[in-house]
C-alpha cells in the first residue's frame, strides 16, 4: 500500500510539473514557422498566388476587426502584431504573432463568417490576404494540408490555455517574467532584443496597470535580472526570471 501511494504521488508530481512547464512563456506559440503550404501541390500553390493580395500596414494599423466579415485568411509574412478580444472598457490580448503566422483560422468553421478577434500591428508589417473560400477548398481536398492546419489550431489552443493560466494564477512579477521570457525565447530568439512594445502594451499583455508594469520592471532592474536602456532589453539572470515565471 505504501509503495502504491508513493507511485501515485510521484505521478501527480510529474503531471503538475508538466502542466507548469507548458503554462509558461505564453505570449505566442512555440513554432514560428508555417510549413502547411509545403503540403500543397504546385497547382494548389498557383491557386494561392492567383487568389491573394499583398498589403503593407504601418505600425498601429488594424489588420482585421472583430465582428467584421471574414473574406480572407491572413498570412503575416513579415512583422509583429497582437491578436486580441475587444471589450467595452479594455482589450484582452490572446497572443503576439510574429512573422510567418496565420491569422483568422477560427473563422473557417461552418456557420461563421466573421472574425472572432481583432489584430493590429506593433511594427510595420506585410500580410498576404488569401481568399477564405479557396482556403476551405484546399482543406477539403488535401488531407496533409488539413492535418497541418489542425496542428496549428491545436497549438494555438494550448497557447491560449497558457495565457489564461498565467493571467488567473500568477502574481504581478510572475506575469511580467513570463512575457519577458516569451519575447526572448519565442519572438526574438535572443536574450538581447529591441522591444517595440510600449508600457501600455505590456500592461495589456499582462492584465496589469501601466504603473504596476513600470514598478515590476524597475524591481527586475534593481535586482540585476534585466538591463533596460530605452527600448533595448537584455536578460542578465535568465534562471531567476524563469524561476519567478514558474512560481508565479
Amino acid at each position: 500500500m505504501i509503495v502504491v501511494y508513493a507511485r501515485i504521488n510521484l505521478g501527480h508530481i510529474c503531471y503538475f510539473c508538466l502542466m507548469e512547464k507548458q503554462y509558461t512563456n505564453t505570449c505566442t506559440v512555440i513554432n514560428n514557422l508555417i510549413n502547411c503550404f509545403d503540403e500543397l501541390s504546385e497547382e494548389e500553390k498557383k491557386l494561392i498566388e492567383e487568389n491573394k493580395v499583398v498589403v503593407n500596414y504601418k505600425k498601429g494599423e488594424t489588420i482585421c476587426k472583430q465582428g467584421a466579415f471574414a473574406s480572407h485568411i491572413i498570412y503575416l509574412r513579415e512583422g509583429l502584431c497582437k491578436v486580441y478580444l475587444e471589450g467595452k472598457d479594455k482589450n484582452l490580448i490572446l497572443k503576439i504573432s510574429p512573422s510567418n503566422k496565420l491569422i483568422g483560422l477560427t473563422s473557417i468553421y461552418d456557420g461563421n463568417n466573421v472574425f472572432l478577434y481583432s489584430a493590429s500591428t506593433y511594427i510595420n508589417s506585410t500580410v498576404e490576404m488569401i481568399d477564405i473560400n479557396l482556403f476551405k477548398q484546399l482543406i477539403n481536398q488535401n488531407p496533409k494540408f488539413a492535418f497541418r492546419i489542425i496542428n496549428i489550431l491545436n497549438e494555438n489552443t494550448v497557447q491560449t490555455y497558457g495565457r489564461f493560466f498565467c493571467l488567473t494564477n500568477k502574481q504581478l512579477h510572475g506575469r511580467v517574467a513570463d512575457i519577458i521570457l516569451c519575447l526572448a525565447d519565442r519572438i526574438y530568439k535572443s536574450q538581447r532584443f529591441n522591444l517595440p512594445l510600449s508600457r501600455g502594451d505590456l500592461a495589456e499583455l499582462t492584465g496589469m496597470s501601466t504603473e504596476s508594469v513600470v514598478r515590476v520592471i524597475k524591481d527586475f532592474k534593481d535586482e540585476g535580472y534585466i538591463i533596460q536602456d530605452g527600448k533595448d532589453f537584455e536578460i542578465k539572470n535568465y534562471g531567476m526570471l524563469n524561476k519567478i515565471s514558474h512560481l508565479g
